[in-house]
């Protein structure tokens, strides 16, 4: 019986899936072929009835191109106020985005999902802004034009000759919570252009010379009705898989070929392929490796993969499946897939083939219910029981799975040793309990060597017990012809139980080679995740990768001229070459493709979501496991993971770049600002003061007055250029002249260096008796306290009170200068210390935001840290800390 419960891990997904979607938007799309079908016409109608019905509507952006109905319907709905971007002396009308989101409507529009926003804009795609609306729980109604989706760009462009640059990626498309189609056939839409309801008059004469041809039409319009239905069909597997309905609704056909050992294997193929064409239908391609197909020999599995690459070729999915029975496992997996048709084919000559292929024929017919099963004729080739070369599993990357000598010979020693056991016990216990030790050495060897030991193991064990334990003994005569039927059920059971235990054995080695492939991918994963540089990146590709597909790898990343170079130094003998050609052209080459197939090696191209990362090169140790479609999926999905990690890593550093551009270019004006306006005022207030120093009409009295000012300006002026020179020195690396001496000294002159700028206030010195000598660069300390000095009298009123204090602090001491002004303004206490920050940007007060960076740089030149904040009940602190080593000892004094 079936175990028919749901995965308790799948429940736990939809939970969360369904708890992500109730905080989230709902997504419409109107999707159509092209302009002039009625997207957004609808799109409003279906808006107008929304909000009858009571919803919030908001209309974001609506282009009416000029149609006086798409016009009408923008009647009574409340319309969002564009913004204004400029670019290159340009005013660009635009989304705007944070309007909207403040706005908070239940339902907004916005038109032309695929549209590109003006540089400068929040994102650079409108289909970014309806993601920040969604995610803020906003529903959001746009349409869209069959020609945008990314995925049918290159076919657009070859039916229409023309390339449609703003594009969208198909996974935004299919993520809509809806699509409704708007469609109107060509000759209705060529009327309408014809009238005048598209574009206007001088613009549709040219549309339908271009772009508006009935042909163009006819194929647009066709992709638009296929992308809709792939869609739906998508949605309906979906559902199924949510409901667990096992029986197959043949709303789509699609069609699973099931290719085999036999002769024929290419016929088979093309006569599937010519059937999904007739029936316009996807269809797969699946070989199903059973515990007997891993005895095929060289010949027939070569043929099996190249039916694989065959059916690759014409267009179908290819996949290896596992299993114990052939057609269950066809059948199961049909139905995951929601195939109608199942293609098989014929028995062919060889009465071992024809028991095989008829037994499965008649299986599939009993059991696919609603599959059909279609047989296709083989056309007769040589024995297809041939035997040659043993290969190893086209399922499993390792030889686990086969059957050696090294069995046989086991299964023998097995029984033979049993029969020595039974001998010791047969004293002791009853025939029929030693007929339990056989069967339990039947199920041991089944267990660890397969099928074939098992049943040499049960054949032997029955002939072990008749030969050396049934009377008479030492011979295959039977007196009593009971024991007749107690050999037959024997064997019986010693058979069952080594086929159900080599069933079960090759059941949990298909388990471990998939949880061993997840694992792999988890593990690849996760060290992508945390890998911060691209070098870390391409160590754990190689680090990963090389055991997984048991080959050497060879990365290839591109340079700044797009040029790959090597970016492993020991890997496999990779061409170059063939590397720059998968680069340039985004197409596997090499080892099993179709592309210089005599390489040696298998090159990837690294595909990322904006571009090619880079190139990724496997020689394998074994060439068959490059041809396997559950190896080629596996790279790809791993090639895919290392693209985007290195994506990731280069956008990072691009960002950084970006930054450090910004913080120059900050630095940069900030230094124009500052020549331009603090170094010019005082050198044009000395220049008219000068002049007015030569004016005849000068009282005498006056000359010393403006000879002062003129040297206020220019100590002014001297003090901003020391700043700037002193932060240069100290970026730069300075050398600290340090020396033991007391704090007081170096309080005292920069006290007395204050004193014209602090005559306006009071200054009040706390310092503590037990100060310690400390060891400190005398002028730079001096300078920082100046600075703080000096920064405290200009941004507090005259008259008020500045402290001064100092104390020792365990193995510090603390420096604290204190003010009973307005304080430090809101988030400045870190802020206060950055390079050109003032505390108000756009005040008199003069400076240019350079003293409080210096000092930092020098109280961390001498190992301390200095912060800001706000004193109590007002008035801004400053305080910084100097360590306070032992002094050194001083030499006795000579005699």
């Amino acid at each position: 019986m079936t175990d028919q419960r749901p995965d308790p891990d799948a429940l736990l997904d939809e939970l969360k899936r369904e708890e992500l979607e109730a905080r989230r938007g709902r997504l419409k799309i109107f999707f159509g072929a092209c302009a002039g079908v009625g997207k957004t016409f609808a799109m409003l109608a279906a808006a107008r009835v929304k909000q009858q019905e009571g919803v919030r509507v908001l209309v974001g952006v609506v282009e009416t191109h000029g149609r006086k109905e798409t016009a009408e319907q923008l009647e009574g709905l409340a319309l969002l106020p564009p913004s204004r971007i400029e670019y290159k002396g340009r005013s660009l009308s635009e989304f705007d985005i944070d309007a909207a989101l403040a706005a908070q409507p239940q339902l907004i529009l916005i038109d032309e999902f695929a549209h590109s926003n003006a540089p400068g804009s929040r994102h650079p795609k409108r289909w970014q802004d309806v993601e920040e609306l969604l995610a803020a729980g906003i529903d959001v109604y746009t349409t869209l034009n069959v020609q945008h989706l990314e995925s049918l760009n290159d076919v657009v462009g070859q039916i229409t000759g023309i390339i449609v640059r703003e594009t969208l990626p198909d996974h935004v498309f299919d993520m809509a919570d809806e699509v409704s189609l708007v469609d109107l056939p060509p000759d209705e839409l060529l009327s309408r252009l014809a009238a005048g309801k598209v574009y206007l008059p001088h613009q549709a004469e040219r549309a339908v010379k271009n772009f508006f041809r009935k042909g163009n039409l006819l194929a647009l319009r066709e992709l638009a009705l296929r992308r809709t239905a792939d869609r739906v069909d998508a949605q309906m597997r979906a559902y199924r898989a949510d409901q667990s309905i096992k029986p197959v609704w043949h709303a789509r056909e699609r069609l699973l070929v099931c290719v085999g050992p036999g002769p024929g294997t290419e016929k088979l193929v093309r006569s599937a392929k010519r059937l999904a064409a007739n029936l316009d239908a996807d269809w797969i391609a699946v070989y199903v490796e059973t515990p007997r197909l891993q005895r095929l020999p060289e010949e027939q599995r070569a043929r099996v993969l190249k039916g694989l690459r065959l059916a690759q070729e014409l267009g179908a999915e290819t996949t290896v499946l596992g299993g114990s029975r052939l057609a269950a496992t066809l059948l199961a997996y049909a139905r995951t897939r929601n195939v109608s048709k199942l293609v098989v084919g014929k028995p062919n000559r060889g009465w071992i083939a024809r028991l095989w292929e008829g037994s499965l024929v008649s299986e599939l017919s009993r059991l696919s219910g609603d599959v059909d099963v279609y047989v296709v004729a083989h056309e007769l080739e040589e024995d297809a029981d041939k035997r040659g070369k043993r290969v190893p599993s086209l399922l499993f990357s390792d030889s686990e799975s086969g059957h050696t000598a090294r069995g046989y010979l086991a299964a023998a020693a097995v029984c033979f040793a049993t029969t020595e056991l039974n001998h010791l016990l047969v004293p002791y216990f009853e025939l029929s309990n030693v007929i339990m030790v056989h069967l339990l050495a039947v199920v041991l060897i089944a267990t660890h060597y397969g099928r074939g030991p098992g049943v040499l193991a049960s054949f032997l064990s029955v002939a072990a017990f008749d030969f050396f334990f049934v009377p008479p003994q030492l011979s295959f005569a039977v007196s009593d012809t009971q024991y007749l039927l107690t050999f037959i059920v024997m064997l019986v059971v010693a058979l069952i139980i080594s086929q159900l235990t080599a069933r079960f054995r090759f059941e949990a080695t298909i388990a471990t080679y998939r949880e061993r492939r997840t694992r792999a991918l988890y593990d690849l994963g996760r060290e992508l995740a945390g890998a911060l540089t691209a070098s870390q990146i391409i160590e754990t590709a190689v680090g990963r990768l090389e055991p997984l597909f048991r080959a050497k790898v060879m990365l290839f990343i591109p340079d700044s001229e797009d040029r790959l170079r090597a970016a492993t130094e020991t890997g496999n003998d990779a061409d170059a070459g063939v590397a720059q050609w998968v680069f340039d052209n985004q197409q596997p080459a090499g080892l099993g493709t179709n592309t210089l197939p005599s390489n040696a090696a298998l090159y990837v191209p690294l595909k990322a979501p904006m571009r090619v990362r880079g190139v990724i090169a496997l020689q394998p140790e074994e060439t068959i496991h490059a041809f396997l479609p559950e190896q080629q999926r596996l790279l790809e999905t791993c090639a895919a993971q290392i693209a985007l990690a290195l994506e990731r890593v280069h956008y990072v550093e691009v960002a950084q770049d970006a930054i450090v551009a910004m913080e120059s270019e900050r630095l940069r004006n900030s230094v124009l600002s500052v020549v331009s306006h603090d170094l010019r005022t005082p050198l044009t207030n000395m220049l008219g003061m000068a002049n007015m120093l030569n004016a005849p009409t000068l009282p005498p009295g006056r000359h010393s007055e403006i000879a002062q000012s003129i040297q206020d300006e220019a100590i002014r002026m001297t003090k901003l250029v020391t700043n700037l020179l002193d932060m240069a020195k100290l970026q730069s690396g300075v050398k600290l002249n340090k020396e033991w001496q007391l704090l007081d000294e170096v309080v005292g002159s920069a006290v007395r260096a204050c004193e014209r700028s602090l005559r306006h206030h009071k200054l009040e010195l706390d310092l503590s008796r037990d100060l310690p000598v400390l060891e400190y660069d005398a002028v730079l300390i001096e300078r920082v306290l100046v600075n703080l000095l000096e920064n405290a009298g200009k941004y507090t009123p005259a008259g008020s009170r500045i402290e001064l204090a100092a104390r020792h602090d365990g193995d510090k001491v603390r420096i604290t200068v204190t003010d009973d002004g307005p304080g430090l303004p809101a988030h400045m206490e870190q802020r206060a210390f950055d390079k050109f920050t003032r505390g108000a940007p756009e005040s008199t007060t003069p400076g240019v935001g350079l003293g409080l960076a210096i000092c930092r740089a020098i109280i961390e030149n001498h190992g301390g840290t200095i912060e800001a904040g706000n004193a109590q009940p007002h008035g801004a602190r400053f305080s910084f800390t100097l360590p306070a080593s032992p002094p050194p000892e001083l030499p006795p004094e000579d005699a």
